[in-house]
């Protein structure tokens, strides 16, 4: 059986909770903050412009090769301007469960995202988690803590950081 794994990344904007929950918390703004080399495509013809707890988006994704992978979310959980949680219905993972958490700090925002993921076949899930996987994750969150600095701000004198578990 393979393995579960978790990310976490913790990142601060100098923005309001308000502004943070704003952007967060509509889901077409996830194609601003995903890697333009994944082919990231909201398929949803109905998914509404703010989340909601039983919220269904379905998208297209190409993390290998370019091959396109339809991919499907629950919103399951949402707690206004606390916290949302996603977690794959069909997709690539056998598991994929992305809390989001918000906190206001002195001086803006303290986001917190948390990744519990497994991969399919076994020790060959594991295989490719050490191959690629991985390193895939850490260059997205990696892009969206940078893309999120250029939209609201950097803070100062925080890096990157995409902790493994």
């Amino acid at each position: 059986m393979s393995k579960v794994y978790s990310l976490k990344t913790v990142q601060y904007m100098p923005i309001s909770l308000e502004q943070a929950w704003d952007f967060f918390s509509k889901p077409d703004n996830l194609k601003d903050i995903t890697p333009n080399n994944l082919g990231f495509v909201i398929r949803s013809k109905h998914h509404g412009p703010r989340m909601y707890a039983g919220q269904v988006i379905e998208y297209t994704v190409s993390p290998v090769l370019g091959i396109p992978l339809y991919w499907m979310t629950e919103i399951t959980h949402v707690q206004d301007k606390q916290f949302f949680v996603d977690e794959q219905r069909f997709g690539p993972y056998s598991l994929w469960h992305h809390q989001h958490h918000f906190e206001a700090v002195e001086g803006g925002v303290k986001m917190t995202d948390i990744v519990h993921y497994k991969l399919p076949l076994w020790w060959l899930g594991d295989l490719a988690n050490l191959l690629f996987v991985k390193a895939q994750l850490r260059q997205i969150f990696s892009f969206r803590f940078q893309k999120t600095a250029e939209l609201f701000g950097a803070w100062p004198g925080q890096k990157v950081d995409v902790q493994f578990y």
